[in-house]
């Protein structure tokens, strides 16, 4: 079980647009999530679905010792759909800080309510409050990773650093180490100004930045005043699209690539000599290109590296395009290039085919 936090103390960022569109995409590649509504204004809560007035108990009940409704976490949750789970909050959470101020280990109170949880979930997500307080230490202390929201502007580089800072108290103070990343949200691909954010945030943050970017969508704020995420609302719209790549590259990031299964390979265009690989299995040499000379950076993603995006499926850059070659097997693969954080099909490839998710995978046959 792997525990994200969702972190800005900055509001407008994105940060439960975040929590509610994520947590929607990773159920659909199938994984089993438990979303955490920590923000005493529930907002979570209310973008999967429920009306926090009408929810009798919440993480409220789990983590306090005065409610008159205590319970556990299991007992609290809400299905959003067969992968997807929500823990209500309520507006009584802004109360729980005054309520433990006496008590010993007040700081792991989620932490202890998730590792009693008997339901197994595959990943946790944490919708934090948008300030640094009790709340939020909590919820860093649970987490192995926050994911840190953060609109195309630089004032948002201040509220950044103070996270930082909480980040390394709670490495020091509770001997806890959690990691972060960024995600840069709202981005509008028409201003010149988000590209010099983008440039900025980069430069600040080097690796810990995600390399999927959230664009401007009107189709999150339309799914939010619906009370969906984005995928059950227009799965095709970009809002949705760009949190399925974000799930694809979290989960590449974490988990690791499951193996080649036997007369299954990638998908490409261009096959050269056929070393060995094995005993009995000829490979071929597939030399992948992409034409891009205004690009930054350029990976390749598919079936023969688990989707994974790191440094391993990144391309060089040769004359104005890109180019990456790779030794495979004989089989059927999907494969897609990531392109400044977006996810697109091969251009010079006309074999495609439709994903889940309403996208074109490109496809390569070998042998």
């Amino acid at each position: 079980m792997y525990v994200l936090a969702i972190a800005n103390q900055k509001g407008g960022c994105g940060k439960t647009t975040t929590a509610v569109n994520l947590s929607a995409s990773l159920a659909q590649i199938g994984k089993k999530i438990l979303v955490i509504d920590f923000d005493p204004q529930a907002h979570a809560s209310t973008g999967l679905g429920y009306d926090p007035d009408k929810i009798e108990q919440s993480i409220y009940d789990v983590l306090s010792s005065l409610s008159q409704s205590k319970t556990n976490l299991d007992s609290i949750l809400k299905e959003v759909n067969s992968n997807l789970y929500l823990a209500p909050s309520s507006i009584l959470l802004s109360t729980l800080e005054q309520e433990l101020t006496d008590e010993i280990g007040r700081e792991t109170r989620l932490w202890d309510a998730i590792s009693r949880m008997q339901t197994k979930f595959d990943y946790v997500l944490i919708d934090c409050p948008p300030n640094l307080g009790f709340l939020t230490i909590n919820a860093l202390r649970a987490a192995n990773e926050v994911l840190v929201p953060l609109e195309m502007s630089f004032f948002s580089f201040n509220g950044v650093n103070q996270l930082l800072d909480i980040i390394n108290l709670v490495r020091e103070r509770l001997n806890h180490n959690v990691d972060y990343r960024i995600l840069m949200t709202m981005f509008d691909s028409r201003l010149q100004y988000s590209y010099q954010v983008q440039d900025a945030i980069r430069e600040r943050f080097g690796d810990k930045v995600c390399r999927t970017i959230i664009h401007v969508n009107v189709k999150l704020r339309e799914a939010a005043s619906q009370g969906r995420p984005a995928l059950y609302y227009d799965k095709y719209c970009r809002g949705a699209k760009d949190y399925l790549s974000l799930a694809r590259e979290l989960i590449s990031r974490i988990e690791p690539p499951e193996p080649l299964s036997k007369g299954w390979t990638p998908k490409n265009r261009i096959s050269k000599s056929s070393p060995k690989i094995g005993r009995d299995m000829p490979a071929r040499t597939v030399e992948f290109i992409f034409p891009d000379p205004e690009a930054k950076e350029v990976f390749i993603a598919g079936d023969f590296n688990g989707w994974r995006v790191n440094e391993d499926a990144k391309l060089e850059k040769r004359n104005g395009v890109w180019v990456k070659s790779m030794t495979l097997p004989p089989g059927r693969y999907r494969y897609r290039f990531v392109v400044d954080g977006r996810w697109v099909d091969d251009p010079n490839n006309p074999m495609k085919e439709k994903n889940p998710y309403g996208e074109l995978d490109s496809l390569l046959n070998i042998g």
